[in-house]
Parts: structure tokens; C-alpha cells; sequence
């Protein structure tokens, strides 16, 4: 009797499209599976992704962090740190800039154990009445970037865990800080940024435009964990010619990470 062999399996394959950044794929592994690839390790379930290396680089002169791991990449090592924060243990990140890079990192933080996070970070203003420091909350983020298309369906926006944008208005709230709840320009091209477009994204209620929001979302859902993101004002693209307006001061960027600890631990 003939023994029979299974049927080898082809991978399914994904529909042409006329872009191929959207022709999204839903199988939950990759190649590169981070869970497959990073190990588990005692990270703390909270996190920031905090964009300023300045207040990074104080926690660890001044703050008591100690480096608990770090990834390595191209550029260099990508260190993680733990702080105590109100009696609490807290991680603390920088994600490199841009939405790629971003999200990788992020993916690998939840490969590693972490499950709640909260990103702090600048961001160019699209309405110039919006003051240098100012804070502003995304409710959403236009998607004008790529890495969001490989962990979503298209769609025009993605928007953060509702717990995380609850948590942030609440710590806001008991600060006693204004803040802007708006949507966000997510793009990857900072020197394509052109006029027209700019317009049209402010058209859609776009406050701010960055270069990682959207990627973040996007990680975040796919991987079901919670994440939200506080920005300041920084420089403005909302006027007739580009103004720098010297956006990066560390005195805002210290109390931003402070109040983006104190969301993220709240969760």
C-alpha cells in the first residue's frame, strides 16, 4: 500500500493592488517574528517612549536609571533603562525618530514584556496661534506614513487606546495643564511637507505633524496592548515661511516626560 504524503501548504497570497503599500497581508507571524526572535525579560509592564535623549541623559546622570537591555541596529546600541517613578517601576525608552524605526522598537519593547505605554515627544504646529510648548493630545493620526499599512487595513486615520488617551486627559486635568485634544499629521517625509498639503491636512482637523504617531497606533492595535501619545508645540509650518521658534527646551521636555510617566503608571 502506498503511504501518502501530506499536501505541502503554499502561503496564501496577498491581492495585487495598483500601491503596493496597500496591499495589506493579515497573517498575524512574520518572518521576523519579534516574540520568536527578542526574549522575554523583567522589563517593567510600563513604558514611555520618550524622544528627548536630553531628559534620557539626565535620568541617568541624576535619576537613578540603570540599563536593563538595550537592542543593536546600524546606528548603534539602543539602550532600555528603568527608573523608580512614584514608588513605581517605569521603562524608559527613546524609540529613534521616525515611523519605521519607531515601530520596531515599540514591537520589540512588547516582545520583551512590556504592555502599557505612553509616548512623549515634539511636534511641528500647523495653526501658529498654538504657543511654543503648548500641549497637544492626538485623538487620531492621519496615516500619510508606511509602517502603519503593514499592521493595519488602509484607512484614512488609526487612533490610540482609549485608556491611554483617558489616562493622559486625566493626568492633564489634575496638573492643571491646557491642552488641545486634535488629530495629527503622521508623515515619513519632514522636507516634503509642502504647502498644499499641509493646508489640506489642517483642512481635516490636523494640529501638529510628526513622523511616528501613526506607526504607533497601529503597532499598538495589532499587538493589543495600550498606547497613547502626548506632543508640545514646537516649530510652526502653519505660517507663510517655516519657523524654527528654538522649540527644543528642556524645561518642557522635562515636565512632559513627568506627566507622560504619571499617565502611563496610571493605566
Amino acid at each position: 500500500m502506498k503511504s501518502r504524503r501530506p499536501k505541502s501548504r503554499t502561503p496564501k497570497s496577498i491581492q495585487r493592488r495598483p500601491f503596493p503599500i496597500i496591499e495589506y497581508d493579515p497573517s498575524p507571524t512574520a518572518i521576523i517574528e519579534p516574540r520568536r526572535v527578542y526574549k522575554r525579560i523583567d522589563i517593567p509592564r510600563h513604558c514611555v517612549l520618550c524622544f528627548f535623549q536630553d531628559v534620557i541623559d539626565d535620568l541617568v546622570r541624576n535619576g537613578g536609571a540603570r540599563e536593563i537591555d538595550h537592542d543593536m541596529s546600524e546606528v548603534g546600541r539602543h539602550p532600555m533603562y528603568e527608573i523608580e517613578f512614584d514608588g513605581k517601576r517605569l521603562a524608559v525608552v527613546h524609540p529613534r525618530v521616525g515611523a519605521a524605526i519607531a515601530a520596531a522598537m515599540f514591537d520589540r519593547l512588547i516582545a520583551r514584556g512590556a504592555r502599557k505605554f505612553i509616548a512623549c515627544g515634539g511636534a511641528g504646529v500647523l495653526d501658529s496661534k498654538i504657543a511654543v510648548g503648548h500641549i497637544i493630545v492626538p485623538s487620531s493620526a492621519v496615516r500619510d506614513e508606511g509602517t502603519s499599512y503593514h499592521y493595519l487595513p488602509p484607512s484614512r486615520e488609526v487612533a490610540p487606546h482609549p485608556r491611554a488617551l483617558a489616562a493622559i486627559k486625566k493626568t492633564l486635568k489634575r496638573n492643571g495643564m491646557d491642552y488641545i485634544v486634535a488629530k495629527t499629521w503622521t508623515t515619513d517625509a519632514i522636507l516634503r511637507e509642502t504647502r498644499a498639503r499641509m493646508l489640506a491636512r489642517k483642512r481635516e482637523g490636523c494640529l501638529t505633524v510628526e513622523m511616528e504617531a501613526a506607526a504607533f497606533f497601529a503597532v499598538a492595535q495589532f499587538r493589543r496592548v495600550q498606547f497613547g501619545q502626548i506632543l508640545y508645540g514646537g516649530d510652526d509650518l502653519g505660517g507663510d515661511a517655516w519657523d524654527h521658534r528654538n522649540w527644543n527646551r528642556h524645561q518642557i521636555r522635562e515636565r512632559l516626560f513627568t506627566l507622560a510617566a504619571e499617565a502611563c503608571l496610571s493605566m
